[in-house]
């Protein structure tokens, strides 16, 4: 069996100028920060960026603001980062606002093999303008197209040697689903063991949907994340 540990060096020949990643998290909870901060090395251009939030000032997705690598981000809370306000403002970035549902929910049907959905969520709002309308039972709905990604950047408690995850609680959040919509899945865990020792039970992500594996540089202290060895 072939290894799919990597080192976080070898993004750089995974990621390429204008792809669309999928990059998990929920604020700062389930966010891969080694992907993240070996991505803001590397100089690449026109990334779109497809996450919950762009982080917190200078932390997660965050950092990303200040490379001048990002051209579009789509998600639900920009406003939990003041600095995408900013760039957005001052027109360094493309914003595309999307309900948090309607979001889980077009990255879904990405990895699911589904063109689009018919929803009533933001019919009638700014948020529908361009986008096909139909009417079932007497009411609207908007048509919402599937997300799909270039690269899937994912973050999980532990894996075995063949790739199956397991999430830490609400770090679950995105990440399961971003694993089955990107054409590449790495994923950032904390552990790695021997095949058998993860219970099927405990299996969210089987190991077909993660094509890489990257050690976590993170430890948590106090309830934040800090470099190992800070």
């Amino acid at each position: 069996m072939l290894s799919k540990v990597i080192k976080r060096s070898e993004l750089s020949n995974l990621i390429n100028d204008g792809d669309t990643l999928l990059v998990g998290g929920f604020g700062l909870s389930g966010t891969p920060f080694t992907l993240i901060d070996e991505l803001a090395t590397l100089g690449k251009k026109d990334l779109t960026v497809v996450s919950n939030n762009l982080g917190e000032k200078d932390k997660g997705l965050g950092i990303l603001l200040h490379t001048g690598c990002l051209k579009k981000a789509v998600g639900s809370y920009f406003t939990s980062n003041r600095d995408a306000v900013n760039e957005w403002s001052k027109g360094n970035l493309e914003i595309e606002l999307v309900p948090q549902g309607t979001l889980a929910e077009r990255i879904r049907c990405g990895g699911a093999g589904i063109a689009g959905f018919y929803t009533k969520t933001a019919a009638g709002t700014k948020l529908a303008e361009g986008k096909e309308e139909k009417e079932f039972d007497g009411e609207t709905y908007i048509l919402e197209r599937a997300i799909k990604g270039d690269v899937s950047l994912i973050k999980a408690l532990k894996a075995d040697a063949k790739g199956n995850l397991v999430y830490d609680y609400t770090g679950r959040n995105f990440n399961h689903v971003m694993a089955t919509a990107g054409k590449t899945v790495i994923a950032e865990v904390d552990e790695i063991v021997e095949v058998g020792e993860l219970s099927p039970y405990e299996i969210v992500t089987p190991h077909v949907y993660v094509d890489y594996l990257v050690m976590n540089n993170y430890v948590k202290i106090g309830g934040r994340y800090v470099v190992a060895g800070e």
